[in-house]
């Protein structure tokens, strides 16, 4: 089994993340996915909400990964001075954003944020690549 995310970047910046378990959306384009998107079938906006630290504008708020408890918060004054922030807030104010960086910006900025949160990523394991032997047998030549 396999876990990735599908994004999909409006015009104005605002995007949609879902997962993509065992690829099933990779055959989904943009407008499907658009048509799909909760954030699009209830046709409203997140409401403005303040900085927590520093009571100014974000451009972002995110629930953190699930479980976890953690408010993620994308503040132009507050967090310029984190590099993966930085750069995210740099695409979100770029007119001309490139949706295909957007992954790996969120994820960056994601993972920097649950880092000053006292969380870390768990290493992504690679699946094997053939099924393990029946219980009580090794390969040949290794027993």
């Amino acid at each position: 089994m396999s876990f990735s995310w599908r994004y999909l970047v409006r015009p104005d910046g605002s995007f949609s993340r879902i997962g993509n378990l065992n690829g099933s959306l990779d055959g989904v384009s943009d407008e499907e996915l658009a048509r799909m998107s909760p954030a699009d079938r209830d046709g409203e906006e997140q409401p403005a909400r303040p900085c927590s630290r520093c009571g100014g504008d974000l451009l972002l708020h995110w629930h953190g990964p699930l479980m976890t408890g953690v408010w993620m918060e994308l503040c132009p004054a507050c967090d310029a001075h984190r590099p993966a922030a930085r750069a995210f807030i740099r695409w979100y104010r770029d007119a001309d954003r490139d949706p295909t960086a957007l992954p790996q910006l969120f994820e960056d900025w994601e993972t920097e944020t649950m880092h000053a949160h006292g969380w870390a990523r768990a290493p992504q394991l690679a699946p094997p690549d053939s099924p393990p032997p029946p219980s009580g047998l090794t390969p040949r030549g290794r027993g």
